[in-house]
């Protein structure tokens, strides 16, 4: 028995909350923006997933860079008190640790202004210091893919190594998603890949989710393929039936859509570590999704396996 179910690596970092901010409307030189007390929470693939992942039920480990400053430290005590194994959350000596200045409206749509900080440092040799790790679990979630550039020409080895030790890997994506050059090589040996609209769109020059997938299957990709299509839902693809997930009514008002799609992502890798089937597993993403927005920041509406399988099992 492998002592987590999943480690999550790559992104993480900080995000200070400001709402509501008018995005249609340019703040202007000089003027005064009046806004809600500001929010400080961890933001990043590894924090918004892996804890989510563990309000599911399942045993998570952290891998990463975070910077020798105040957010580091934030990063990890977070981790921590999420029961979040964060061993592998290592020191970057000369970058910050990433951060981001989350502009949220009052209906919930957000921009972010970003400062990748320390993972874009994150390496093949990073990964290979991290190969005990991934030896210790059943699955990885390697991300963001397009905001950690040192990995980019070197993501089939990475995605390689992690494989050679048992594990399985979904990839994520962020930024641009990376060019498809240098994610093709990689797509044979993943287990899930789910992109936005928009990253998919950059990736492939094509905007028809069916379309993706199948140019996604004719660069090799095996396993779970699919788009996350915003509030229209996500297309899902297993190599032998395709399903179209939808959006899952909130089970509270809308506060922030931050770490939607860490959390939709989270839940399908979930649900198929239980063996669910496909749509089963992308209700689970959906009902992961439809909480985390709920709350302010990536991870505060989140809720436990037992009430969020609640809402995607009325969904059918």
């Amino acid at each position: 028995m492998p002592d987590f179910d999943c480690v999550v690596c790559g992104t993480s970092g900080i995000d200070v909350l400001v709402r509501p901010v008018d995005l249609a409307r340019p703040t202007g030189a000089g003027r005064l923006v009046e806004v809600e007390p500001l929010g400080l929470t961890t933001g990043g693939l590894v924090c918004n997933s892996g804890i989510a992942l563990r309000r599911l039920g399942l045993r998570v480990a952290a891998a990463g860079l975070v910077g020798a400053d105040l957010w580091g430290g934030i990063v990890r005590d977070r981790l921590g008190v999420e029961g979040i194994d964060a061993t592998a959350i290592e020191t970057h000596l000369t970058e910050a640790t990433s951060a981001s200045a989350v502009l949220i409206e009052a209906g919930g749509e957000r921009s972010f202004a970003h400062h990748v900080g320390a993972p874009r440092a994150t390496d093949l040799a990073c990964l290979r210091r991290w190969g005990g790790l991934f030896a210790r679990s059943r699955m990885a979630l390697v991300g963001y893919v397009g905001l950690m550039p040192a990995l980019g020409a070197d993501l089939a080895a990475a995605v390689t190594l992690i494989r050679d030790a048992g594990c399985g890997v979904t990839l994520e994506t962020s930024g641009d998603g990376g060019p498809l050059a240098e994610l093709a090589p990689a797509l044979p040996l993943v287990d899930c890949f789910v992109p936005s609209l928009a990253e998919a769109t950059r990736q492939t020059g094509l905007r028809d989710p069916r379309e993706i997938v199948a140019c996604y299957r004719a660069h090799g990709a095996g396993g779970v393929v699919g788009v996350k299509l915003g509030t229209r839902g996500t297309l899902l693809d297993d190599g032998r039936s395709t399903e179209h997930v939808p959006c899952l009514p909130t089970p509270g008002p809308v506060a922030d859509t931050t770490g939607a799609g860490d959390s939709f992502v989270a839940g399908l890798i979930a649900g198929r570590g239980r063996g669910m089937s496909l749509r089963e597993a992308g209700l689970l993403g959906a009902a992961t999704a439809a909480c985390c927005v709920t709350g302010v920041g990536g991870t505060a509406g989140l809720r436990s396996f037992a009430d969020t399988w609640r809402l995607a099992a009325a969904a059918g």
